[in-house]
């Protein structure tokens, strides 16, 4: 397998690290964030001319957009959670959590939950704006959050260098895995192999099987530094990751084979740590952001 690989654009226009990326509804699309508040939209199609949607008055570490309701829930450094309108870039409201960060957020039908730096889950009912759970799970960071709908689970990862394995209805912690020597910072699901993939501060990408008791399947060290951020592709069979050591990685699902790394001296990469990838549906092309306050989007040639 040989992927050839070219950057299709690079987007400026943020002031500061870009720490979150999030898909629109449209395949075409995305929004992204970071340390200057700024809540952008950008259009594939167009992807020179960025929207300003909201500029919010500290750090923003997560982005969901809630499909249902057309909002995007922003997670802001210091001030919790900001609900918008994104026609309108106003906001439908806001709501305290603490004086910690939001790293992560994800939902399931009505329910928001937000990884926070407080060591809580935060669950929130979206229509009522209200908390529905604070489940306090460490006294270090959650900072990440998958969900396997199927069997009903939420994965969280945390600074305490755990995962915890919790039921989506009632929120009972089911398992808690000691994962890697340093923070948990991404996680995601394979499920084409039916695997939860983890990856950490230690640089390591791992993989646990649920169906005997997320035993560990394999571990790799993957980059020199932090890896922050990890994508799989829309069919399944690679994901990307990013790191702090300024590159991008493309392995295959099934073996964790490398692939493909993507840096500045080969392919005109980011000169500064990877914050976040994201794989997406549009021409299967890939988009990354960085402290270099550069969003990159990468065409993926795969060539057997």
């Amino acid at each position: 397998m040989k992927i050839n690989v070219q950057k299709r654009y690079t987007l400026d226009g943020h002031r500061g690290g870009i720490y979150a990326l999030e898909k629109m509804p449209e395949s075409h699309g995305f929004y992204s964030s970071g340390s200057d508040g700024m809540v952008v939209s950008w259009d594939m199609r167009d992807p020179e001319n960025g929207r300003l949607i909201a500029k919010m008055a500290n750090s923003v570490y997560a982005l969901h957009y809630h499909r249902s309701s057309g909002q995007l829930i922003v997670g802001q450094n210091f001030e919790g959670l900001h609900f918008l309108d994104v026609g309108t870039g106003k906001e439908r409201g806001t709501l305290k959590t603490s004086k910690a960060a939001i790293f992560d957020i994800k939902s399931y039908n009505d329910r928001l939950l937000a990884a926070s730096g407080d060591g809580v889950l935060y669950v929130v009912d979206i229509p009522s704006q209200g908390f529905v759970k604070k489940i306090k799970l460490s006294i270090r960071s959650v900072r990440t959050i998958t969900l396997n709908t199927k069997r009903k689970e939420v994965a969280v990862g945390l600074s305490d260098n755990t995962i915890r394995v919790l039921d989506l209805v009632d929120f009972k912690q089911k398992k808690v895995i000691d994962a890697h020597r340093l923070s948990v910072f991404s996680l995601a699901w394979d499920f084409k192999n039916g695997h939860l993939i983890s990856t950490g501060r230690d640089a390591h990408i791992k993989s646990w099987d649920p169906e005997s008791d997320y035993s560990p399947v394999q571990s790799v060290p993957a980059h020199i530094y932090a890896i922050n951020s990890i994508s799989v592709s829309p069919d399944g069979n690679y994901f990307a990751t990013g790191s702090m050591d300024k590159t991008i990685k493309i392995w295959k699902t099934d073996d964790f084979r490398l692939l493909k790394v993507i840096d500045r001296s080969r392919h005109a990469g980011h000169i500064s740590s990877v914050n976040k990838v994201l794989w997406t549906d549009y021409h299967n092309q890939l988009v990354s952001a960085s402290d270099d306050r550069k969003i990159s989007i990468w065409d993926l040639d795969f060539i057997s």
